[in-house]
């Protein structure tokens, strides 16, 4: 070699000490690394290659960028080609950066192996410059031939191994220099070096600027930074140092607050589109292998980065023993090495620093990509699964649902939000790392412990072994407990979900504090389960808090009675290294639990998955172009076809059987109703029907007889036992009337989304302004959006609350008729509204051009009214069609005007709609437009605090937890301060007991350095600062440790059990507290949320609130507390630091101060950047669930429009946005580690320098080196647990807003409570008295009663009337003080109701509501929840509303039901027994009736799901019986009900009501017309009050009018004449 004039040695391949050994490792590697490429770079046998493919499918990335953004233009259809033209230049500059250095290096070497070759007989000499040559020509090809638009990542370690061989090779010329007094050989030789290491500098510096990627066409580069995330576009530099997240800490370090706008997007390769898609390329049988597929790469990257961290770990002990060795033993050379160790020890900081950086990211990048993908994937079932809604899991003898039920039919919408907000976000917030690195770190440290002790190290282990049966026991009950908690959260979700969907009808009852109590009780069942886990997780604590001094003292104690000295090297070096496996023990049972927690929730997740699909038919998401073509029908119907309700089948088991086929015990339903039970379960059998293509189908029938599951059956949202559905989905086939073959369907409970009117009416079809108008002229809409004062814009709250019933029902039918469908299904719309509404309906939408060509399906009992329009008449009963046929047919027949009798004709409403409306006009869409003003919102958005955490909010979760259990807290953590610096204490008190200490000094002070630089896994409470103790002579007169080392051992292990006790006690003092605060917070919140006034429940989402109840509550009570006792045991042990280096070392301040300063700095910017993008995401989390609960309500609306494709996407929308929050979040957290990791090297390196400068010994070298990091590390961990206490506290902050909501008047006034008897009936006075009445809804709203008075007599029957919007329902609600009046009062038998406490005044009047509410329970706990009546009163009631089978029966054989006709199609004809025709034919007798299984002990599900919606009415008015108010208001409360039912009701009312005031909001005319006196409202205003007779006699007056347009005003005529005449 031409720079070294000595001749090769044997010295070892290892021995960096001789030159040739480092020209063979700075010459050989680079040129190995060469070949290896080369050698790569070959075509492969194509056996082979399948077995590489193998091989690298897990090393393969997921998703690249330009697959992502493939994926995002497979969607918009906008292609983007990369900038090519903008890079050349680029390109051409990087190129050329490349080659010429390697070139001119390559030139170089060739030269001087040329003159080696000729000068120099030296073998080596000779080949060593070719072999660089060789890898430079590599170097300077490899740019040539593929020109890299990317950093070049074989290059770039080329350029890394030919660096470190330069350094290599010219700092041993240099040691050799200053060392040994070897010349260099001349300046060119330090010339060649520095060229040499200067080229390859540049090189470095080249690759480490070239960007990651390319940007597309679509990609503006002005935007990177902006709108765009620079992580895709960054260079390599960029990414090692993470510089791209730079501009985001300048924004946040600001003290203006971030919001939405500064936050960069996702990463195409992040973003949730793209992930789900390509997750469907990665299928597995499990969900567990499926994610594992997907993100292997990941996880494999996080692994070995993780565990290479853990080798760096060790590399500080090991330089700083020999550092401390030179010190001690001063020579030259020793000091030399010395400089040496402390360079290679910063080199190996900051390399073990980059390995956790990228370790982690990798980490974090997997935990974000499988959340995405758990939540899509949750959310992509439930757009596919089954309707299971109204499906009650069967219990067994102790009440609890079994295993199966509860997997089959549990997945409500409480326990989907559960899965999406905490079991997804619990398996992606898996730090797999810390799993995998734990026992390479114990396999570590056991091998040294074994190297000092032999046998005796696994004596100490086999301590842990003992405890090993303890430890699966816990574990299994960890398990337990898990499952247990799960299951609980679910209960308490499902009852909060059913609570706020419901509460005001709970309001209406005065039930507050009993659903309070409620969720109380499934609240209380949680926290007893989190106890019982709290004292588990303790006990778990103890066991591996107190293992590892346990270890330690057996061994010390075999090491001793095996006869071996226990000298001071292998004591200290014992100790460190069982101190070392401290961290990864105490770490096993959290991640033991946390492993727990993870199977829990894959098992969960997966259950979920695995429930059963709809069909393909069905499902607009699993349909494909072979699905359609094999499925095409141009007809609509079904085709002898049997259904049943989804139901839960249960295992056959072995049963007896008496040579007839044993039925099988299921869930099933009744008119879209599941019933619980070993029933005959509600069938639809044997149905053939074909709707008239392009005609109106009529489908009636009495109530429960099939009507709307023979629809939902045709949407296929049955299940299908037998037959055929003739139904195809296909809505890119249009006919040449525009029209699509695809179905629109209006379900009878109206199912609105939180968007604006005319967005619901859309629905995400394109906007026709002309034939928008038009849908909204023939639906009766104009008047109402005349009347509201933002029209069309007017925002519908969760669950259309701000729109009455009857609008609801005519948004969902126009959203039905504006979609140009084919097929529309219409589930009885006309029940909601007028009867002259109804009329108009009939009339101009009907019968008029929008519903030309179309195969419209109506259900109705309206049968007279809509009889004329139609073509085809289907009628149901018990579950089969008993007639069917043309109207023309059926006429000839006889047939229908049996069936018109039956559904009696429809009475006329209550308002002056019809003529109103048929005096509008379809717009002029091309009339010019009124000028646009900005919608009011009906729903904020939701606020977000800014700035720091108030110290209120601190106060109130101390003061929840109370006072004295931080107080304790304080007191405990000061004693293991005191105990931990007392254990150092006592180890330097050991060290003197020996004659010879420094080894021992030195041995233990490196593993205190090595602690300190593998802080990324340590517990703040294991840093501590190191005091220094004369080492002159031994305190107390304590004995020699070589004489009695035990001694030392035993009071080492005292301090150590101590210790961990008192640790322990603390985190017991701490869960307390935590359990505490959990419940009072709860019952705060519920309290606050139940009792809120109803205008806050109308405009705050339901998922809004869920929100605060799942995810919020659940870091209030799993991770709040602990971050708070981080922080307190963070800040003790800086404090400690912090005097220890004080006293041991003052001059430390001032370097102190900067660092400090530096690090606040830091802090600064990091506290206020990621406390806002935690606000954020808890705020853009909320969108995510609202949308979600409201997706599960209406799914069979989605699947019957094919719109599922339009929510996936809308949700992707919402998840990318949250995700982006939590992700930035933790970009921001890893910027934050690499400069403190930086930071904490240089501090390192900076000290060792000082103390090598000699004027310290080797003791306080290495305290000073201690103490320096024990200070800096505990400000980082003191961040980092501060900045996630605030963002927990994110939690509380959300929670406390929540407790200070507009609260309803007193629920009771103690000093003025009414009489028992109040209010009684009286009916020769004034029983109720309105008074000037003037209502509003807000403040800034206007009047909605303007000024109205009239009094009520006791016993009186009164009807209110009215048009949409007149005031109906507000006047009803104001007797219930929903509303206080502005001005005015209200009297109930003398006492002005804002007198008295809301429950006092609801609990004695009665409202039933038009869509009354079920609660999930028994049915006898919907009679009567409190248990005030007996059994036989409440089958009482059941049956005197024609509920039971001795009524019903009866109904139903009656003529409501249609006699069997010679000649006219029937479904059962084949069943009927051939008997003389009756009038119009024979009766045929079926063999289910839904009604017969009723009984008190049948289960109801959340929201009566399991009933239909007329029998849910039943079921309230039965409530009404039950109760036998003094007052009952009635809100259109049977509209739902067929005709004949209605009339027996309605005689029951007449028999059972008169010692009460009865108040009917009248819906139809007939109902009301036999009333004491009828109540007229016009705009907030009483326009007639009188009796029917004489309002129907007033010429002009509005109720005659309203007759008159029945087309039966001689009939209401009659019976208001013969009312009058009873009265005389």
């Amino acid at each position: 070699m031409l720079f070294c004039d000595r001749e090769p040695s044997n010295s070892g391949v290892f021995d960096f000490g001789d030159v040739f050994v480092r020209s063979l490792w700075g010459s050989l590697v680079p040129a190995a690394l060469v070949l290896f490429f080369s050698l790569v770079a070959l075509p492969l046998p194509s056996s082979v290659k399948k077995i590489t493919n193998i091989i690298g499918t897990p090393f393969s990335l997921f998703l690249t960028l330009p697959e992502a953004e493939a994926y995002d233009e497979e969607v918009s259809g906008q292609h983007g080609e990369p900038v090519i033209d903008t890079r050349k230049s680029a390109i051409s500059w990087t190129t050329f950066a490349l080659v010429v250095p390697a070139c001119l290096e390559t030139l170089a070497w060739v030269a001087v192996g040329t003159y080696s070759t000729l000068n120099s007989g030296n073998t080596w000499i000779t080949y060593q410059p070719w072999i660089g040559a060789f890898s430079w020509a590599y170097g300077a090809l490899r740019p040539i031939l593929t020109p890299p638009t990317t950093p070049p990542l074989d290059l770039l370690a080329l350029y890394i191994l030919h660096f470190l061989g330069g350094a290599l090779q010219f700092g041993g010329l240099i040691f050799d220099h200053y060392i040994y007094g070897i010349p260099i050989s001349g300046a060119v030789v330090v010339i060649a070096h520095s060229a040499n290491l200067s080229s390859i500098i540049f090189l470095l510096l080249t690759v480490l600027h070239t960007p990651f990627a390319t940007p597309s066409a679509k990609v503006k580069k002005e935007d990177i930074g902006q709108s765009v995330s620079p992580e895709d576009y960054t260079s390599l530099w960029g990414w090692l140092s993470f510089q791209w997240v730079n501009p985001l800490m300048e924004k946040g370090g600001t003290s203006a607050t971030l919001n939405e706008s500064d936050v960069w997007e996702l990463s195409p390769t992040m973003q949730s589109r793209p992930v789900f898609l390509r997750l469907g390329d990665r299928k597995r049988r499990t969900l567990f292998r499926t994610l594992l597929a997907a993100n292997s790469f990941d996880i494999i990257m996080d692994y070995g980065g993780a565990i290479i961290s853990v080798f760096f770990n060790y590399t500080g002990p090991f330089f700083l023993k020999r550092i401390l060795d030179a010190i001690d033993n001063p020579t030259p050379e020793s000091r030399g090495r010395a400089y040496v160790y402390a360079i290679l020890a910063f080199i190996f900081n900051l390399l073990r620093a980059q390995a956790d950086l990228q370790h982690l990211w990798f980490s974090r990048r997997a935990a974000i990509r499988i959340r995405t993908e758990l939540m899509l994937s949750i959310y992509d079932k439930a757009l596919k699964r089954k309707d299971f809604s109204g499906i009650v899991a069967k219990q067994n003898e102790d009440g609890e649902a079994s295993k199966n039920e509860e997997r089959k039919a549990g997945a409500g919408v409480g326990k989907i939000v559960n899965l999406m907000a905490g079991d997804a976000t619990r398996i992606a917030g898996t730090a797999v790392f810390f799993v995998f690195s734990q026992p390479v770190e114990i396999g570590i440290a056991l091998t040294m412990l074994y190297q000092l002790l032999g046998v005796a190290a696994f004596a100490g282990f086999a301590m842990l072994a003992l405890t090993w049966p303890l430890n699966a026991l816990i574990s299994r009950r960890t398990l337990k407990f898990e499952k247990s908690l799960q299951a609980a959260r679910d209960d308490r979700m499902a009852v909060l979900n059913e609570l706020l969907g419901a509460v005001k009808f709970i309001k209406f009852f005065a039930w507050e504090d009993r659903w309070i109590g409620k969720g109380m009780d499934v609240r209380r069942k949680e926290l007893r389960i989190m106890l019982k886990a709290a004292i588990n997780k303790c006990v778990f604590s103890i066991i591996w808090a107190i293992a590892p001094t346990l270890v330690a003292v057996v061994s010390f104690l075999v090491f001793v009675m095996q006869g071996n000295k226990l000298t001071v090297g292998v004591a200290f070096t014992s100790l460190t290294l069982f101190n070392m496996i401290r961290l990864p023990l105490n770490y096993l049972p959290s991640d033991i639990i946390h492993l727990y927690q993870i199977g829990v929730a894959f098992k969960r997740i997966e259950a979920f998955l695995q429930e059963d699909e709809v069909t393909e038919q069905v499902s607009s998401l699993k349909q494909t172009r072979s699905d359609v073509d094999h499925r095409r029908y141009d007809a609509f119907g079904l085709k002898s076809a049997s259904f049943r309700w989804n139901a839960v089948e249960e295992a056959k088991d072995e049963t007896k059987t008496t040579g007839v086929e044993a039925t099988p015990t299921i869930t099933i339903d009744t008119d879209s109703a599941s019933i619980s039970g070993s029933i005959h379960q509600f069938e639809l059998r044997d149905i053939s029907v074909t709707f008239p293509d392009g005609e109106l189908t009529l489908v009636t029938g009495p109530t429960a007889s099939g009507k709307t599951a023979l629809l939902l059956a045709l949407l296929g949202e049955m299940t299908l036992v037998d037959g055929e559905i003739i139904m195809t989905k296909e809505p890119t086939k249009v006919y040449e009337d525009g029209l699509m073959h695809a179905i629109s369907y209006a379900a009878q409970s109206p199912w609105l989304q939180h968007q604006s009117i005319k967005d619901n009416i859309l629905f995400g079809s394109p906007y026709d302004e002309h034939r928008y108008n038009h849908v909204v002229e023939a639906c009766a809409l104009r008047p109402d959006l005349e009347m509201l004062e933002d029209g069309d814009s007017t925002e519908i709250g969760a669950r259309g609350v701000s729109l009455s019933g009857g609008q609801k029902a005519r948004v969902a039918l126009a959203r039905a008729v504006y979609a140009r469908t084919k097929y529309v299904l219409l589930d009885d719309p006309l029940s909601a509204v007028d009867s002259h509404t109804a009329r108009f309906i009939y009339e101009r939408l009907l019968l008029g051009p929008l519903m030309q060509n179309r195969t419209v399906v109506l259900v109705t009992h309206h049968v007279e009214l809509v009889l004329p329009g139609a073509y085809y008449v289907v009628r149901m009963l018990d579950g089969r069609i008993d007639t069917q046929g043309t109207v023309k047919d059926l006429r000839s027949r006889g047939v229908l005007d049996e069936i018109a009798q039956d559904s009696a004709p429809p009475t006329q409403e209550n308002d002056q709609e019809t003529k109103e409306a048929s005096d509008v006009k379809v717009d002029d869409p091309n009339a010019p437009a009124a000028e646009a003003k900005k919608p009011r919102k009906l729903v904020e958005d939701e606020e977000r605090a800014s700035g720091g955490v108030k110290w209120s909010i601190y106060k109130t979760y101390l003061k929840a937890s109370s006072y004295w259990t931080w107080v304790i807290m304080v007191i405990l953590i000061v004693f293991v301060e005191i105990l931990t610096v007392g254990e150092k204490w006592w180890i330097m008190i050991w060290g003197k007991a020996y004659e010879h200490s420094n080894e021992a000094i030195s041995s233990h002070l490196s593993y205190e350095v090595q602690t300190l630089l593998g802080h990324y896994s340590l517990a703040p409470s294991q840093f501590h600062g190191i005091n220094t103790i004369d080492r002159s002579d031994i305190p107390f007169n304590l004995p020699s440790a070589d004489q009695q080392p035990m001694f030392y051992v035993w009071v080492y292990a005292a301090i150590g059990v101590a210790a961990a006790l008192f640790n322990v006690t603390s985190t017991v003092t701490l869960y307390l507290g935590a359990y505490r605060a959990s419940r009072r917070l709860f019952r705060q919140l519920l309290t606050s949320v139940v009792h809120a006034t109803m205008r806050w429940h109308d405009v705050t989402p339901t998922g809004r609130m869920l929100n605060r109840f799942s995810k919020d509550m659940e870091t209030i009570d799993t991770s709040l507390a602990g971050s708070l006792g981080e922080v307190y045991r963070a800040f003790a042990t800086l404090i400690s630091a912090v005097l220890v280096v004080s006293f041991v070392f003052p001059w430390f301040m001032v370097p102190a101060t900067v660092i400090g300063y530096v690090y606040y700095r830091m802090a600064v910017g990091y506290l206020n950047t990621g406390r806002d993008l935690r606000r954020m995401e808890s705020v853009s989390r909320s969108p995510v669930f609202s949308g979600f609960a409201e997706l599960i309500e209406g799914i069979v609306t989605v699947r019957a429009f094919s719109a599922e494709r339009r929510f996936l996407n809308g949700l992707f929308a919402k998840v990318d946005t949250t995700t982006r929050m939590w992700y930035t979040f933790w970009m921001t957290n890893r910027w934050l580690l690499v400069r403190f990791d930086f930071l904490g090297a240089c501090v390192i390196f900076i000290t060792t320098m000082f103390s090598l400068s000699g004027f310290i010994d080797a003791g306080l070298a290495g305290l000073c080196i201690t103490t320096a990091m024990a200070f800096t590390l505990n400000i980082y961990w003191a961040c980092r647990f501060w900045t996630e206490l605030e963002l927990d506290l994110n939690s509380v902050e959300r929670v406390v807003e929540y407790l200070d909501l507009p609260q309803e008047p007193p629920q009771v006034i103690e000093s003025n409570r009414p009489p028992a008897h109040w209010p009684s009936n009286s009916a020769d006075r004034d029983f109720l008295v309105v008074e000037n009445l003037v209502v509003k809804y807000s403040p800034d709203l206007p009047s909605v009663l303007h000024g109205v008075s009239f009094g009520l007599k006791g016993c009186e029957r009164i009807g209110l009337l009215g048009r949409t919007g007149s005031g109906k329902s507000t006047l009803a609600m104001s007797i219930l003080r929903f509303t206080d009046p502005v001005s005015g009062r209200i009297v109930i038998d003398g006492i002005d109701i804002t007198k008295i406490g809301i429950y006092d005044l609801r609990s004695r009047v009665t409202f039933i509501p038009q869509d009354a509410t079920l609660f999930s329970g028994t049915l006898r706990e919907n009679l009567d929840p409190f248990a005030d009546y007996t059994d036989a009163e409440c089958l009482d009631v059941l049956s005197r509303v024609q509920m039971l089978a001795d009524t019903s029966q009866k109904n139903s054989r009656n003529p409501s039901r249609a006699a069997s006709i010679h000649g006219v199609e029937r479904e059962d004809s084949a069943d009927v027994p051939s008997t003389p025709p009756s009038i119009s034919g024979s009766t045929v007798a079926t063999d289910i009736d839904p009604k017969v299984s009723i009984s008190l002990d049948m289960q109801v599900s959340a929201g009566g799901a399991n009933f239909s919606h007329g029998q849910r009415q039943l079921i309230a008015m039965a409530r009404v019986l039950l109760k036998q108010s003094s007052i009952i208001v009635l809100d259109e409360a049977t509209s739902s009900i067929d005709f004949d039912t209605d009339a027996k009701i309605q005689a029951t009312i007449r028999e059972e009501f008169n010692n009460s005031l009865l108040l009917t909001v009248a819906h139809r005319l007939r109902t009301v017309i036999d009333y004491d006196r009828l109540i007229v409202l016009d705009k907030g205003v009483i326009a007639e009050l009188d009796t029917p007779y004489n309002l129907i006699g007033k010429d002009g007056g509005v109720f005659r009018n309203m007759c008159l347009q029945s087309g039966m005003f001689a009939e209401l005529e009659e019976a208001a004449k013969a009312r009058a005449e009873r009265e005389l």
